[in-house]
């Protein structure tokens, strides 16, 4: 065979994907290949290798039908190598093409493999920008270059300008401001109806797929009972659908709020979508615009939601190559402590922690407030090695790739690149989660208690955090006044305070 053999990643699931752009069906090869290294190289939840590899199987079959010619390898595949290198290899011996063609993977280890594949193979080896992003690497480093600061919102708001995205005809964003925030923080108080999540009921490939993840990774975390998410493109349109017409317009005044038997709330729920590529960014963007122009919506919510998307999502994703591989070994905090066990079994007396790690070891899906101010707010508070943490975030939730996972952990939830991302580490009390949930109702310790047994460990471990921490932030601007709120401190209540929190972290096992 002579032609082009074009390698498809199972996060690269898009007819519009750069490395099959130019494809021709008379000569060229579409290689798709389910291995063992991408499944165990964390050992990921159940929910996302079933959801990848039915959705790459979904994708193979949709692409032959068109006509294109796919040697799809199976992961109970005999022959299969257990390696995308491997498979690359055997293709290339078995079927001698001209050349290979890959699109730029999510993942740096992939990139540097890839890199190494041109020698390997004895072969062109191309490999082409994923433009299916709103802004590619290179652009993102042209503006890095011109900021003091790399802050989202400065970012968001170039994003919003480039791609006139909310905006008025004059330059101005819609509203007279860029965001809303403000607007959509309101505490939990009385939560009104949540429309039911749009489940997928798995078909006989997908059915076929969970019987071989059970099989094949039965250690791995989580449970594939009541697995419902989007494999195909068109299940994902429809999704996308479900959230604009019936859960959008809760979404702003409720994105913030947590809730004990309520996974999903008012949230899009589209991110594994996204992420497959089953859905593209400027979709969801402009379906979210086009809710609000039409009346749908409040703009706070619409505004909210396209700066999850267009800012924060491209943002994260241009820190990941701008800093890669050298951001994943930070540790500015020189955070060290193990990960208790119950990050993996939800076995805590501490009712936040205990719902947020049973609902994503169920659904693998967390919130982005659950995510970062629960199960990250108590990981940075104690302590905890951003290695073990960053590995448990891209284990347990089906939109999980590193890309998106290191920066939102190491950044903004662990501030282990000491503030590269945020201005400030998301350290909070628990009075916070008091005030945007109803877990503190059902917990066994008290959130108005800060010392003794019965303290929520959330408070003893806020103040010992920030007196551990005092002359980092004390010139913080947005820490100083909690440092000078902790100087201000009775000696006699802050020796209890901190005397809690060394209890706390002596033996985390038995919280």
């Amino acid at each position: 065979m002579a032609g082009t053999l074009r390698l498809v990643l199972g996060d690269q699931l898009s007819e519009s994907l750069a490395g099959l752009r130019d494809l021709d069906p008379a000569a060229d090869t579409v290689l798709m290949a389910e291995v063992e290294a991408e499944c165990t190289y964390v050992r990921h939840h159940k929910q996302k290798i079933a959801l990848v590899l039915s959705a790459m199987r979904h994708f193979g079959q949709a692409l032959a039908a068109l006509g294109t010619r796919v040697r799809y390898v199976r992961l109970d595949d005999p022959a299969n190598t257990g390696s995308l290198e491997g498979e690359v290899g055997r293709a290339v011996r078995e079927l001698r093409p001209d050349r290979v063609v890959v699109t730029h993977p999510g993942e740096w280890r992939l990139l540097e493999a890839m890199r190494g594949w041109e020698e390997a193979l004895a072969l062109p080896v191309d490999i082409l920008e994923d433009d299916r992003f709103l802004c590619s690497i290179h652009e993102f480093r042209r503006w890095a270059a011109g900021e003091r600061q790399l802050r989202m919102e400065f970012f968001y708001r170039a994003m919003r300008r480039t791609h006139g995205v909310l905006m008025e005809a004059d330059g101005a964003p819609l509203g007279g401001a860029w965001n809303f925030d403000r607007e959509n923080r309101a505490p939990l108080r009385r939560l009104p109806p949540v429309p039911p999540r749009p489940v997928v009921e798995p078909d006989e490939t997908t059915r076929g797929v969970m019987v071989l993840v059970e099989r094949r990774f039965p250690g791995h975390f989580g449970a594939l009972e009541g697995f419902g998410w989007p494999v195909t493109r068109a299940q994902a349109v429809r999704a996308l659908e479900d959230f604009v017409g019936r859960r959008f317009p809760g979404f702003g005044l409720h994105q913030d709020q947590m809730a004990a038997g309520e996974p999903f709330l008012f949230h899009a729920l589209v991110s594994t979508s996204l992420n497959l590529g089953l859905l593209l960014p400027w979709e969801v963007c402009a379906a979210a615009e086009a809710a609000y122009r039409t009346g749908h919506v409040p703009l706070a919510a619409a505004e909210g939601f396209v700066r999850q998307v267009l800012g924060w999502r491209e943002y994260v994703r241009g820190v990941y190559w701008l800093r890669m591989p050298g951001y994943r070994a930070l540790n500015a905090l020189e955070a060290s402590r193990p990960l208790p066990g119950f990050f993996w079994t939800g076995e805590t007396r501490m009712n936040c922690v205990r719902q947020v790690v049973r609902q994503t070891r169920d659904h693998a899906y967390a919130h982005h407030i659950q995510r970062l101010m629960v199960t990250g707010n108590f990981a940075l508070m104690a302590g905890l090695h951003p290695d073990a943490v960053n590995e448990w975030y891209l284990i347990v939730f089906a939109d999980a790739y590193e890309w998106v996972e290191l920066p939102n952990v190491h950044g903004m939830a662990l501030h282990a690149d000491g503030g590269l991302m945020g201005s400030k580490p998301y350290a909070a009390s628990g009075a916070y989660i008091n005030r945007m949930s109803d877990y503190c109702r059902g917990c066994a310790y008290d959130v108005r208690e800060v010392a003794g047994e019965g303290a929520c460990p959330f408070n003893s471990l806020y103040w010992d955090f920030v007196a551990r921490h005092r002359d980092r932030f004390a010139a913080n601007p947005r820490m100083g006044p909690v440092v000078r709120a902790l100087d201000r401190m009775d000696a006699a209540r802050l020796g209890a305070i901190r005397a809690r929190a060394a209890g706390v972290l002596e033996d985390m096992a038995a919280l």
